[in-house]
């Protein structure tokens, strides 16, 4: 008999898990989404390691339309003062159809979407409540509908109500100390930086991050800022104080329109009350921006539970679990490192981080330790 699995929100981990699930005969899939429509409005721009392209590539990738993603080669770093510091080359870690890519969140959750087809697809479904009858789960949605099954997936983010709802208690993330500012702007003869890889502006307390996510001239601009929590943050006098004030030369990259909102990350990771609920991407884990593997790791992790679940073990949760949290600490100690890094102030600090990323960049042996591990084609 097939096993039903219903997946709790409609973002890159779930559609990921569903696109693959959907893949196996054995299953029975379906994806509730508490929105009304699936937005494809966020033209913010996301970085997939070859880890996640492999995987990715299952589900037929490999066929999007080339126009609409890009594969930098490489990422520059820059001081404040937009002095190159040195280059790291992200060909080494690609196969033939196995790339480094760049492209707008949108572009990739359209595509998930696209495989999935209405039929596995509900929206306006806000769970109200989950119980366990028989060893299955029984929803029950705010509209009064509700549905059995033997397994759930959540993944309704960082702000997971779901997560609350199960586990009976309130769960919540914790701001990191830091915006984001975004916006997609335009490749340009007067753009400072190579439009066709990434590049990394550090500066004290803030950095900036540009690449291309398309071949039609768009890139993605990122700042990540260190800022106290405030109502009605000024971002312009933010940008100003963090940025400008160090380099006046960038006022063009903030001309577009700017989106901005708090970085929030998880205190730690939960494994729920019952053995049958997994919790996948960000309702998992929340990293701090600085490793670019968010997304990645919201794939892998769909990965890593499809196959489990096709495995059919009885110590799927468990197992998934402790994979995921050995992931989680890894990824999370880099982030947390380059975070430091990037933001340093003290003058012999940078210094000494500049003459670093140099030797570092270059060696085989730190790249395949530091990276290499996180990067790899699953």
């Amino acid at each position: 008999m097939k096993k039903k699995i219903a997946i709790i929100g409609s973002g890159i981990a779930g559609l990921t898990a569903a696109n693959l699930l959907k893949t196996n005969s054995n299953f029975e899939v379906m994806v509730y989404e508490k929105e009304s429509t699936l937005s494809l409005e966020e033209g913010y721009g996301i970085q997939l390691a070859p880890n996640s392209i492999s995987i990715l590539n299952k589900i037929g990738f490999r066929n999007i339309d080339n126009n609409n993603i890009y594969n930098p080669s490489k990422l520059n770093f820059y001081s404040a003062e937009n002095n190159k510091i040195c280059d790291l080359n992200l060909n080494r870690f690609d196969f033939e159809t196995v790339k480094y890519t760049t492209l707008k969140r949108s572009t990739l959750i359209e595509f998930l979407k696209n495989k999935l087809f209405e039929n596995h697809m509900k929206f306006g479904k806000e769970v109200k409540k989950i119980s366990r009858i028989k060893g299955k789960l029984l929803i029950n949605f705010i509209d009064n509908t509700n549905d059995l099954v033997d397994f759930i997936i959540v993944s309704d983010g960082v702000f997971s109500k779901t997560k609350s709802i199960i586990e009976n208690k309130i769960i919540k993330p914790r701001y990191s100390g830091s915006i984001a500012i975004r916006a997609v702007i335009k490749a340009s003869e007067d753009f400072n930086y190579e439009s066709q890889n990434i590049s990394l502006v550090m500066f004290p307390n803030s950095h900036i991050v540009i690449y291309p996510i398309n071949k039609k001239n768009d890139l993605n601009l990122v700042c990540i800022v260190r800022q106290k929590l405030v109502k009605n943050i000024d971002i312009q006098s933010v940008i100003k104080k963090e940025i400008l004030n160090k380099n006046n030369n960038l006022e063009s990259l903030f001309q577009s329109s700017l989106n901005s909102w708090p970085i929030y990350v998880t205190n730690k990771p939960t494994k729920s009350i019952y053995e049958n609920v997994f919790y996948l991407g960000d309702a998992f884990y929340t990293f701090i921006p600085t490793m670019a593997q968010g997304a990645g790791q919201s794939i892998e992790g769909a990965n890593e539970l499809f196959n489990l679940l096709c495995e059919g073990s009885e110590k799927i949760q468990s197992l998934y679990f402790e994979k995921r949290l050995k992931r989680t600490k890894l990824i999370n100690t880099r982030s947390k490192l380059n975070y430091f890094s990037f933001h340093l102030s003290s003058p012999f600090m940078i210094r000494t981080r500049n003459f670093m990323l140099k030797k570092i960049t270059k060696s085989e042996k730190f790249l395949n330790s530091y990276l290499g591990n996180i990067y790899q084609k699953n």
